[in-house]
């Protein structure tokens, strides 16, 4: 049997692994912390055990977001590498996917809520501005290093941009010729390796 101290840890787990997939499914205003502790199989009186507000709930659930997002985008990454894509195609590929399109909820949350972050309270935006910051940076270590100081925040942006054109579009042929525009505009102006000619 689990000790208390551990119980209250493996269940503050569960609450944060439900907001974190609610807020990328729902939204900021879409996440009730009675929702959210029934997902997570917990009594709605049990949640001041372990968040002072609401808002500390979804700062915690924006971080666990990023976290997680961040990891699946690394896999797919990390597969394209293996197969020979250079660092920003791999990212390109990666983030503008069609798996990406239909994956709101286990995706990346700036994506996800970039449109509703400046109207949250401070503690939500900061926790916001982390991933947004985070976002920025990984783009920035996979451009090549002749890229100027300013592409990783536009490279970002038509990310970002692209995927939410896209998702209003839908999971259709609209929408996906979004994301492949973005891709070949991303690439043919950043990625050496797209433009070397074929052998």
């Amino acid at each position: 049997m689990a000790a208390p101290s551990s119980r209250k840890a493996l269940s503050h787990e569960r609450i944060v692994d439900a907001a974190a997939r609610a807020i990328r499914r729902e939204g900021y205003a879409g996440v009730g912390v009675a929702d959210v502790m029934k997902e997570a199989g917990l009594t709605h009186g049990g949640f001041y055990a372990h968040f002072p507000s609401r808002d500390a709930l979804l700062a915690a659930a924006m971080e666990r977001a990023g976290r997680d997002g961040a990891a699946r985008i690394s896999q797919r990454i990390a597969q394209r590498r293996e197969e020979g894509a250079s660092p920003l195609r791999a990212w390109v590929e990666a983030y503008l996917s069609d798996a990406h399109l239909k994956g709101c909820e286990g995706g990346c949350p700036v994506s996800a809520l970039a449109s509703e972050m400046p109207r949250q309270s401070s503690e939500v935006r900061e926790a916001s501005a982390v991933r947004v910051q985070r976002l920025m940076q990984a783009v920035r270590q996979a451009l090549p290093e002749t890229a100027g100081e300013h592409a990783a925040a536009a490279v970002t942006s038509t990310l970002v941009g692209a995927l939410q054109l896209a998702r209003a579009l839908g999971d259709n042929p609209k929408g996906r010729a979004v994301l492949a525009s973005a891709r070949h505009a991303i690439l043919d102006q950043y990625d050496r390796e797209a433009n070397r000619p074929s052998a």
